[in-house]
C-alpha cells in the first residue's frame, strides 16, 4: 500500500489465502486490505492518537437509513453522550475528492446531524464545521481534538 498523507502508525498484518488483512481496533478483527480500508485505518488511529477520540467513541462501517436506502459511512465519532461529533468519508487513494463527495457526506449528515465532516482519501484531507443555525459551513485547516 502507498504512503498515505497522516503520521506514521503501527498496524497489525494477516496474510491468508493470498490476501492481506489487517486488524481493525474498532471492530477487533482483520478486515481485507483494501485501498480504502487502508484509508480508514489511517483515519481510525489519526482520529485516536492525534486528536484524541476515545476508541470507545469510534465506530466504522455501520448502516443507516436513508430515504428508505440503506447506506453506510466510514467512520463516524460520538460526543460522550451519544450524540456525533463528526462524520469521516473515506475514498481511496486514487479516488479524486469532487463535489459529489461532499454530497455523499452531505447526505449522509442529513439522517445524522454531526457537528464536524471530514473527507480524505489518504491524500488530500478536506474538513468542515456545520452551523445549523445559520445553515452553513465553513472549511477548516483540521478537525478539533476530541471534546466531550
Amino acid at each position: 500500500m502507498n504512503k498515505l498523507n497522516f503520521p506514521s502508525y503501527q498496524f497489525r498484518f494477516k496474510n491468508n489465502e493470498n490476501k492481506v488483512s489487517i486488524f481493525d481496533v474498532i471492530r477487533k478483527k482483520f478486515i481485507i486490505l483494501t485501498p480504502e480500508e487502508w484509508v480508514r485505518q489511517h483515519t481510525v488511529h489519526y482520529l485516536h492518537q492525534e486528536k484524541k477520540y476515545p476508541l470507545q467513541l469510534i465506530n466504522v462501517e455501520k448502516q443507516l437509513q436513508l430515504n428508505g436506502l440503506v447506506k453506510r459511512y466510514d467512520v463516524v465519532g460520538f460526543y460522550k453522550d451519544g450524540s456525533l461529533q463528526l462524520i469521516v468519508e473515506c475514498k481511496a487513494p486514487s479516488v479524486k475528492i469532487t463535489q459529489d463527495t461532499f454530497d455523499q457526506i452531505a447526505r449522509y449528515n442529513m439522517a445524522l446531524k454531526a457537528r464536524f465532516l471530514m473527507v480524505t482519501n489518504g491524500l488530500n484531507h478536506y474538513f468542515c464545521q456545520l452551523n445549523y443555525e445559520e445553515e452553513k459551513y465553513e472549511f477548516l485547516k483540521e478537525i478539533p481534538n476530541f471534546s466531550s
